[in-house]
């Protein structure tokens, strides 16, 4: 079975012609190239977004799996998995994730990409997140990158099929 994740930035406008586009391309994805798993992560717009179109298509194509990839909590409390299965058909967190640290939104989304045949992105590659302290003391500021840069980088250097809707 051909797999499918997606990634984009944290705050994106959700308009309805955004929302088709995501549609179609679920849709296409399905039809002409038979994936049948969509990998999730958490904490961006454009990933809620992605999940609750293709709940929408999984009333009509109910074979179709959504996974969410955790890149927290490797043992889940009983209420916890069943509240997040309310949403998706499965879930997990890849093994080599738990002692990442804070790079472990980064570990999870290379390891949905390399999971997957087909990345959907919402990613403006010129798009800077706002600047950062070093710490709450600190007089300097730094430029963190892009969590969904990062991914869309990895995913061209995995020569993965990458569809992004940013326009």
């Amino acid at each position: 079975m051909k797999t499918c994740s997606f990634f984009g930035h944290r705050n994106i406008r959700g308009s309805p012609e955004l929302c088709e586009t995501i549609r179609q391309t679920v849709v296409r994805l399905m039809q002409e190239n038979g994936v049948k798993i969509f990998l999730f992560g958490s904490a961006s717009r454009f990933d809620e977004l992605c999940l609750k179109i293709v709940t929408e298509i999984k009333a009509e194509y109910p074979e179709i799996q959504r996974v969410y990839v955790r890149s927290q909590y490797p043992y889940l409390e009983k209420d916890y998995k069943e509240y997040l299965l309310e949403s998706y058909d499965d879930t997990y967190m890849p093994n080599r994730i738990e002692n990442a640290g804070k790079a472990s939104y980064v570990e999870r989304n290379q390891e949905m990409i390399d999971a997957s045949d087909f990345c959907v992105f919402y990613c403006d590659e010129a798009y800077k997140p706002p600047l950062r302290k070093q710490s709450r003391r600190s007089l300097t500021s730094y430029q963190p990158k892009s969590g969904t840069a990062l991914a869309y980088q990895y995913a061209k250097q995995k020569k993965k099929e990458i569809i992004n809707l940013y326009k």
